[in-house]
Protein backbone atom coordinates (compact mmCIF):
# COMPACT_ATOMS: atom_id res chain seq x y z
CA UNK A 1 0.00 0.00 0.00
CA UNK A 2 1.29 3.71 -1.05
CA UNK A 3 1.73 5.61 1.91
CA UNK A 4 2.20 9.38 1.01
CA UNK A 5 4.14 10.37 4.47
CA UNK A 6 6.00 7.21 4.29
CA UNK A 7 7.26 7.56 0.71
CA UNK A 8 8.36 11.29 1.45
CA UNK A 9 10.26 10.20 4.44
CA UNK A 10 11.71 7.80 2.23
CA UNK A 11 13.05 9.75 -0.18
CA UNK A 12 14.14 12.15 3.06
CA UNK A 13 16.13 9.49 4.01
CA UNK A 14 17.39 8.63 0.82
CA UNK A 15 18.82 12.33 -0.44
CA UNK A 16 20.00 12.95 3.11
CA UNK A 17 22.41 9.50 2.57
CA UNK A 18 23.08 11.36 -0.61
CA UNK A 19 21.82 8.27 -2.58
CA UNK A 20 19.61 10.66 -4.24
CA UNK A 21 18.39 10.08 -7.65
CA UNK A 22 19.06 6.37 -8.53
CA UNK A 23 17.43 5.46 -5.11
CA UNK A 24 14.31 7.17 -5.71
CA UNK A 25 14.56 6.01 -9.09
CA UNK A 26 13.88 2.47 -7.74
CA UNK A 27 11.39 4.00 -4.90
CA UNK A 28 9.20 6.06 -6.90
CA UNK A 29 9.09 2.93 -9.72
CA UNK A 30 7.65 0.59 -6.79
CA UNK A 31 5.58 2.98 -5.94
CA UNK A 32 4.34 3.48 -9.55
CA UNK A 33 3.84 -0.26 -10.25
CA UNK A 34 0.81 -0.26 -8.03
CA UNK A 35 -1.06 2.97 -9.42
CA UNK A 36 -4.15 1.22 -7.71
CA UNK A 37 -2.54 2.03 -4.09
CA UNK A 38 -1.42 5.68 -5.23
CA UNK A 39 -5.07 6.51 -6.36
CA UNK A 40 -6.17 5.30 -2.80
CA UNK A 41 -3.50 7.16 -0.90
CA UNK A 42 -3.98 10.48 -3.40
CA UNK A 43 -7.33 10.27 -4.72
CA UNK A 44 -8.72 10.08 -7.85
CA UNK A 45 -7.84 13.52 -10.11
CA UNK A 46 -10.54 15.99 -10.39
CA UNK A 47 -8.31 18.70 -11.36
CA UNK A 48 -5.42 20.26 -12.86
CA UNK A 49 -2.55 21.37 -10.71
CA UNK A 50 0.36 21.20 -8.83
CA UNK A 51 0.59 20.00 -5.17
CA UNK A 52 3.37 20.74 -3.27
CA UNK A 53 3.74 17.16 -1.18
CA UNK A 54 7.44 18.13 -0.06
CA UNK A 55 9.42 20.75 -0.49
CA UNK A 56 13.23 22.14 1.48
CA UNK A 57 16.19 23.39 -0.27
CA UNK A 58 17.43 20.55 -1.21
CA UNK A 59 14.57 18.37 -2.35
CA UNK A 60 10.63 18.81 -3.81
CA UNK A 61 8.22 16.42 -4.03
CA UNK A 62 5.24 17.37 -6.49
CA UNK A 63 1.76 15.66 -7.02
CA UNK A 64 1.43 16.70 -10.91
CA UNK A 65 -2.36 16.70 -12.42
CA UNK A 66 -2.20 17.71 -16.48
CA UNK A 67 -5.07 18.02 -17.53
CA UNK A 68 -6.55 17.14 -20.71
CA UNK A 69 -4.39 17.91 -23.90
CA UNK A 70 -2.14 20.39 -21.78
CA UNK A 71 1.31 21.13 -22.89
CA UNK A 72 3.90 23.17 -21.11
CA UNK A 73 6.96 24.60 -23.06
CA UNK A 74 10.30 23.49 -23.48
CA UNK A 75 11.68 24.16 -19.89
CA UNK A 76 14.69 22.98 -17.59
CA UNK A 77 14.80 22.56 -14.16
CA UNK A 78 19.00 22.97 -13.27
CA UNK A 79 18.27 19.99 -11.11
CA UNK A 80 18.13 16.54 -11.35
CA UNK A 81 14.22 14.66 -11.57
CA UNK A 82 12.20 11.46 -11.31
CA UNK A 83 9.12 11.36 -13.02
CA UNK A 84 6.92 8.69 -12.30
CA UNK A 85 3.16 8.19 -13.74
CA UNK A 86 0.19 6.79 -11.72
CA UNK A 87 -2.47 7.55 -14.16
CA UNK A 88 -3.24 8.54 -17.94
CA UNK A 89 0.11 9.04 -19.88
CA UNK A 90 2.76 12.21 -20.12
CA UNK A 91 4.56 12.51 -23.28
CA UNK A 92 8.20 14.04 -23.31
CA UNK A 93 10.20 15.93 -26.14
CA UNK A 94 13.64 16.19 -25.14
CA UNK A 95 15.58 19.26 -27.02
CA UNK A 96 19.21 20.03 -27.36
CA UNK A 97 20.91 23.57 -27.67
CA UNK A 98 21.70 24.70 -31.31
CA UNK A 99 25.59 24.99 -31.05
CA UNK A 100 26.98 28.58 -31.41
CA UNK A 101 23.41 30.16 -30.90
CA UNK A 102 23.47 33.54 -29.83
CA UNK A 103 19.73 33.08 -28.76
CA UNK A 104 20.10 29.76 -26.65
CA UNK A 105 17.67 28.21 -29.30
CA UNK A 106 17.12 24.40 -28.97
CA UNK A 107 15.52 21.74 -31.72
CA UNK A 108 14.12 18.52 -30.48
CA UNK A 109 16.47 15.63 -30.26
CA UNK A 110 14.40 12.86 -28.59
CA UNK A 111 11.31 11.68 -27.09
CA UNK A 112 9.50 9.02 -24.38
CA UNK A 113 6.12 8.48 -24.18
CA UNK A 114 5.13 7.23 -20.42
CA UNK A 115 1.60 5.63 -19.36
CA UNK A 116 0.77 4.35 -16.19
CA UNK A 117 3.51 2.33 -14.32
CA UNK A 118 6.37 4.29 -16.13
CA UNK A 119 9.07 5.54 -14.49
CA UNK A 120 11.69 7.94 -15.94
CA UNK A 121 14.72 9.74 -14.61
CA UNK A 122 16.12 13.35 -15.90
CA UNK A 123 19.79 14.78 -15.39
CA UNK A 124 19.98 17.89 -13.88
CA UNK A 125 20.68 19.32 -17.24
CA UNK A 126 17.57 17.88 -19.37
CA UNK A 127 15.18 20.30 -21.31
CA UNK A 128 11.96 18.57 -21.68
CA UNK A 129 7.98 19.89 -23.01
CA UNK A 130 5.30 17.88 -22.03
CA UNK A 131 1.97 17.25 -22.72
CA UNK A 132 -0.89 15.55 -21.82
CA UNK A 133 -2.04 13.42 -25.24
CA UNK A 134 -5.44 11.75 -23.47
CA UNK A 135 -8.92 13.30 -23.32
CA UNK A 136 -8.43 13.13 -19.62
CA UNK A 137 -6.23 14.23 -16.06
CA UNK A 138 -3.25 12.26 -15.93
CA UNK A 139 -1.12 12.14 -12.66
CA UNK A 140 1.97 12.01 -11.87
CA UNK A 141 4.38 12.40 -9.14
CA UNK A 142 7.65 14.45 -9.73
CA UNK A 143 10.62 14.24 -7.62
CA UNK A 144 13.19 17.18 -7.66
CA UNK A 145 17.04 17.46 -5.81
CA UNK A 146 16.70 20.54 -4.87
CA UNK A 147 14.44 24.02 -4.21
CA UNK A 148 12.06 23.40 -7.29
CA UNK A 149 10.50 26.83 -6.66
CA UNK A 150 12.91 28.99 -6.29
CA UNK A 151 15.67 27.81 -8.79
CA UNK A 152 16.65 30.23 -11.46
CA UNK A 153 15.74 28.51 -14.77
CA UNK A 154 14.37 29.25 -18.20
CA UNK A 155 11.97 28.48 -20.47
CA UNK A 156 11.52 28.43 -24.88
CA UNK A 157 9.51 30.16 -26.56
CA UNK A 158 6.85 27.82 -28.57
CA UNK A 159 7.11 29.51 -31.61
CA UNK A 160 10.91 30.80 -32.11
CA UNK A 161 12.21 28.37 -29.76
CA UNK A 162 14.26 30.87 -28.33
CA UNK A 163 15.47 30.79 -24.28
CA UNK A 164 13.99 33.02 -21.93
CA UNK A 165 13.23 33.25 -18.15
CA UNK A 166 10.80 30.72 -16.46
CA UNK A 167 7.22 32.19 -16.03
CA UNK A 168 6.19 30.15 -13.03
CA UNK A 169 2.76 32.26 -13.04
CA UNK A 170 1.95 31.63 -16.64
CA UNK A 171 2.71 28.08 -16.41
CA UNK A 172 0.64 27.96 -13.18
CA UNK A 173 -2.09 29.88 -15.15
CA UNK A 174 -1.96 27.15 -18.10
CA UNK A 175 -3.74 24.19 -15.32
CA UNK A 176 -6.43 26.75 -14.56
CA UNK A 177 -6.83 27.72 -17.90
CA UNK A 178 -7.16 23.67 -18.80
CA UNK A 179 -9.23 23.37 -15.64
CA UNK A 180 -11.77 26.09 -17.86
CA UNK A 181 -11.40 24.38 -20.91
CA UNK A 182 -12.37 20.49 -18.98
CA UNK A 183 -15.24 22.32 -17.00
CA UNK A 184 -16.46 23.57 -20.31
CA UNK A 185 -16.64 20.07 -22.02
Amino acid sequence: MFDTERFIEDCRALEAKGDGQPAIHQLLTRAVSEPSEMLKALGEPGRAGVTKLYHDASLTILNIIWGPYMTLLPHNHQMWAVIGIYTGREDNIFWRRLPGDGDGRVEAAGAKAMSVKDCAPLGKDIIHSVTNPVPRLTGAIHVYGGDFFNEPRSEWDSETLVEKPYDVERNMRRFEESNTMLRAS
